[in-house]
């Protein structure tokens, strides 16, 4: 599936305008962002996977056991065929980790980052299914593969929101609507974060989910300072040499605070730690187990590229870089870095950015020792595949 034009998934805007406007500001309806969108899987194939022990995967019936049940996969065909006739929903979670013309779609919306890229969610719903009016804490594309669903959108929430009594799911105990669309196949809708919204399937429908990472401030501060203990020692400790005699001994005094922000905005300010825990952190892969690692003979990558077999990037690893100065470069490869020279940017770029590298373009690096070397790491680790090993 060729992915469409940034002005034509944008509704004609570009992805300047879209970006300054309307990204994580407000929502914005795209009639035929996908023209004659071509569904890539039927709603049987989309059960089938939810059979499966490695997918993740959930049903939510508006009138189950208590209202809005949660059930949880995998599941079996009789589960399935159990169901009432209306009024529930499957989701399936990373679709396009498992099926590569759902993969494709993600490459639509490279005006964004892709270390930013979550994951493709693919929801069925039998008519009148829903989810429940909700909101989410990451941005959202919303697009129509089959089928019709009413979105409503309602009002701006935060975690001081009413929630219903639902040990499972968060949906709203308000909704205050201010808008309504009915999406059709190749409509999309944007969804910024904190905004309330509830779909319901007008008939047998499936919608694609294209969600975004966003760390928390309360997972930026633990994980960063749990990745910075790493390398602290004890022997680094408060101290206070020149401090005043103290008036009342059990005071805690302003300058005490003021030496303690100091470490702490020495330790936050050192940008170089920074970037790296990032790097690693945004390119831990979702299902890790995914990632295996590789026992290859020494010969047998170049052995593989001279007989036109190239490399495929496993679809679960995540790879980003970062430029450190003109002479090195950190490539983040699925939770994991390495410095490496500037001189392998156009090959680490091309890691990153493709999914399947040319045999003809990787031998053209075999000469270089650093660049041969990091080939065959990513090849042993499991983020890249030689040609077939990945069906």
């Amino acid at each position: 599936m060729s992915p469409p034009a940034s002005d034509s998934l944008l509704g004609g805007l570009t992805a300047e305008v879209f970006l300054r406007d309307y990204w994580q500001r407000k929502p914005l309806l795209i009639r035929q962002a996908f023209p004659e969108f071509d569904n890539p899987l039927t709603p049987d194939e989309l059960a089938g996977l939810a059979l499966e022990e490695e997918i993740e995967s959930r049903i939510v019936l508006e009138h189950g056991a208590h209202p809005w049940e949660l059930r949880r996969g995998p599941f079996t065909e009789d589960d399935f065929k159990a169901l009432p006739e209306s009024s529930w929903t499957l989701l399936v979670q990373a679709v396009d980790q498992f099926v590569p013309e759902v993969g494709d779609l993600m490459k639509a919306f490279s005006f964004i980052p892709s270390w930013r890229l979550d994951d493709v969610m693919i929801s069925y719903a039998a008519p009148g299914g829903s989810v429940g009016p909700h909101f989410d804490n990451y941005d959202v594309f919303l697009l129509q593969g089959q089928g019709r669903r009413r979105w409503k959108i309602g009002q701006r929430c935060d975690a001081d929101s009413p929630m219903l009594d639902n040990p499972d799911l968060r949906i709203l105990a308000g909704f205050e609507q201010e808008e309504e669309w009915v999406l059709e196949p190749g409509d999309m809708l944007y969804i910024p974060p904190g905004l309330a919204h509830y779909g319901v399937a007008e008939e047998e429908c499936m919608t694609y989910s294209i969600g975004f990472r966003a760390p928390s401030h309360q997972e930026i501060l633990v994980h960063y300072t749990d990745f910075l203990g790493q390398y602290l020692n004890d022997q680094a400790r408060y101290g206070d040499a020149g401090m005043q005699a103290a008036i009342d001994p059990a005071a805690i005094d302003d300058a005490t605070v003021e030496r303690l922000q100091l470490i702490v905005r020495q330790l936050a300010e050192d940008k170089t730690a920074l970037a790296t825990w990032f790097g690693r952190y945004m390119t831990e892969p979702r299902y890790p187990e995914m990632i295996q690692e590789q026992n290859h003979e020494t010969s047998e990558l170049e052995q593989a590229l001279a007989n036109g077999y190239g490399l495929v990037r496993n679809p679960s690893a995540r790879l980003a870089y970062r430029l450190e100065s003109g002479t090195d470069l950190m490539l983040f490869a699925s939770g994991e870095h390495c410095l490496l020279p500037a001189s392998l940017l156009a090959l680490v770029q091309l890691v990153c950015n493709e999914d399947y590298l040319d045999p003809e373009q990787l031998l053209k690096w075999k000469l270089d020792e650093e660049a041969w070397t990091l080939l065959e790491q990513l090849l042993g680790k499991g983020d890249l595949l030689l040609e077939g090993d990945d069906e």
